[in-house]
């Protein structure tokens, strides 16, 4: 979960000294319940994904960009603020301040383990998938008008597998690493990291246990009576 990776051992990011924002990735640990259901509204997530794109945006363009009314464009920027993860800054000039990212990448390791965490992430991971259909099926309407580079390589894949904890572990891990050096070297805010012709890519990965056909399941671990 996070708008760019999943590392673990991070810190919370600091905000940037003076509004200047702070070149490269800055990774955030979620360890709080309530900052993860914080962030577990759609008008948050995408909220939060449009500071990232822009860079910095103030509300009435937020607002614009997301269809809402500038009220309700506040109220969501200032519930991320207050949990930590837009802070406003000094503009250009005096009318409006604009908001940018405190972290770029997020994650969330320990987080199940403490009262009320196991909640908070399934909320979150239910609004995060919501919106994630939302953009697949948006992007149904709009593939025609891009060419077939783009179309041939989005979409969905899918593919089912018999894989142990440990080979799962591995896949996963192989996954992320190839797009680490992307999330590295392009933290989701920085516009003069992106290359010419880029445009922003979401990437989400359902991981999805089922129970084999036919076999008892153990709770404790994958089916019983086979291997």
């Amino acid at each position: 979960m996070s708008l760019e990776s999943e590392r673990p051992e991070v810190p919370a990011a600091e905000p940037a000294a003076a509004g200047r924002r702070p070149r490269g990735q800055r990774r955030r640990l979620i360890d709080d319940p309530r900052s993860m259901r914080a962030l577990a509204h759609p008008l948050r997530l995408e909220l939060q994904v449009i500071v990232g794109r822009a860079g910095r945006i103030t509300t009435a363009d937020a607002a614009r960009e997301l269809g809402i009314s500038h009220g309700l464009a506040s109220h969501h920027l200032h519930q991320l603020a207050k949990y930590g993860f837009v802070e406003q800054v000094s503009g250009s000039d005096n009318r409006e301040r604009p908001w940018q990212l405190v972290s770029t990448s997020t994650s969330y390791e320990g987080l199940e383990d403490k009262p009320g965490g196991a909640a908070a992430i399934a909320a979150f991971e239910q609004v995060a998938a919501e919106r994630t259909i939302e953009s697949l099926l948006d992007w149904q309407e709009r593939r025609s008008s891009w060419s077939a580079g783009w179309r041939e390589h989005s979409g969905i894949g899918r593919s089912g597998v018999y894989l142990t904890e440990n080979e799962l572990a591995g896949l996963v891990a192989g996954m992320e690493q190839l797009i680490q050096r992307y999330i590295d070297e392009r933290p989701i805010d920085d516009l003069e990291s992106r290359p010419p012709g880029s445009v922003p890519v979401e990437f989400t990965l359902f991981v999805i246990p089922r129970d084999p056909v036919g076999l008892p399941r153990d709770p404790a671990g994958p089916a019983s009576g086979g291997s």
